[in-house]
């Protein structure tokens, strides 16, 4: 159970580092709008994917 709980944390110290990293490029970035930044929509889409797998294994979780 302490193994399960440390590898999620370092899940979430995974995707809180790419949330920094998106909001320090979007303070910087060049183009008239994030939308139309590649790096920017890169970086959404790497998000809502690492939503979706987290929301897929909160179901999985057996219920205590």
């Amino acid at each position: 159970m302490l193994s399960a709980k440390a590898d999620e944390l370092d899940r979430m110290v995974l995707r809180l580092k790419a949330m920094s990293r998106g909001l320090r490029h979007a303070a910087v970035c060049p183009a008239t709008s994030h939308a139309a930044c590649p790096s920017f929509q890169r970086l959404l889409k790497a998000a809502a994917a690492g939503a979706l797998e987290n929301r897929q294994r909160r179901l999985a979780r057996p219920v205590l």
